[in-house]
């Protein structure tokens, strides 16, 4: 436990911070299984127009340092590469 005052007022924003962090981090989750969810089943046209929802999402979590750059980008680039190969198979 914190002793000191600034270390008690640093223990409260991380704490806030992370309940921000939490929410960025699920919230990028669930649009890259939707995405994913609807590339694998078939559904390409919808995993389209879902991709802007999913950069988004993974380029906010990579600018506040959930994640790091290349792990955004490998995201990306793998969401990118699912949907064109599904819209091969059609």
């Amino acid at each position: 436990m914190p002793i000191t005052t600034s270390a008690k007022k640093a223990h409260r924003v991380s704490e806030r911070k992370h309940v921000f962090n939490l929410r960025r981090t699920r919230d990028m989750k669930d649009v890259v299984k939707e995405v994913t969810k609807a590339a694998t089943t078939g559904n390409t046209d919808e995993a389209v127009k879902l991709l802007p929802k999913a950069y988004q999402a993974i380029d906010k979590a990579a600018k506040r340092g959930l994640i790091k750059d290349n792990n955004a980008a490998r995201k990306k680039s793998r969401l990118t590469k699912l949907i064109t190969k599904g819209k091969e198979k059609k």
